[in-house]
């Protein structure tokens, strides 16, 4: 997975970032101003900068300005909701732009989305003998294909993409049929029930009492 400087000078939400981040595979390295980035960059390479812009020393609209191309892609975190501020860092470079408060499933999808368009996401990923094809959209159990829906497979690769998250079924339900699908959670219940079924994953898709499902990956393939 990615390599992601975290530039955060909150300790408590830079470790929280970190750690969920890490859950779902990441490599995550903090830092709590703004002068020490370009030192770090000189030193190690990163695939993400999560950068706030309320820094110690030096924002994140100077430390974004001050980086020399190329440099790896930033995504901007502040608490600053106005426009000309969103306006601001975009022009500047920033990947993406995310107000807080913000939801820590959300900063995950944004994550998604930037390292996939500097193609820095897995294109392939393996779980017991089940290899799955982002790309192509394919799944093969021990070397065989397996015919999974649509909505089977949007489901499959959310569980994912956040392994070792627990994620509600209304969250997922979301996720996978979008906010205006009126249909009932049940609906997930049963997608993942065929997931199980198809793949042989009952030890990996866990059941989390009262809340929904996880994908429960003890060490990265």
């Amino acid at each position: 997975m990615a390599r992601i400087l975290v530039v955060e000078d909150d300790k408590r939400l830079n470790i929280l970032i970190c750690s969920n981040l890490s859950l779902v595979g990441h490599s995550c390295e903090s830092l709590y101003d703004g002068p020490a980035v370009y030192e770090r960059l000189c030193e190690r390479q990163y695939d993400l900068i999560i950068l706030d812009v309320m820094l110690p020393g030096m924002d994140g609209f100077e430390v974004l300005d001050s980086l020399e191309d190329p440099h790896p892609p930033v995504i901007f975190l502040t608490a600053k909701s106005d426009l000309k501020d969103r306006v601001k860092g975009l022009r500047l470079g920033a990947e993406d732009y995310i107000v807080k408060p913000f939801e820590l499933l959300e900063l995950q999808a944004r994550v998604d989305v930037v390292l996939r368009r500097f193609h820095k996401t897995e294109k392939i990923f393996l779980i017991g003998d089940v290899k799955v094809d982002f790309e192509a959209r394919a799944v093969y159990k021990g070397g065989r294909p397996v015919d999974c829906a649509p909505k089977e497979f949007d489901l499959l690769e959310i569980l994912i993409r956040n392994r070792n998250i627990a994620l509600s079924r209304d969250k997922l339900k979301a996720l996978v049929w979008g906010y205006e699908y009126a249909g009932e959670t049940r609906t997930v219940d049963v997608h993942i029930q065929r997931i199980r079924s198809k793949l042989g994953l009952e030890d990996y898709i866990r059941t989390v009492y009262k809340i929904g499902y996880r994908l429960e990956i003890s060490n990265e393939n």
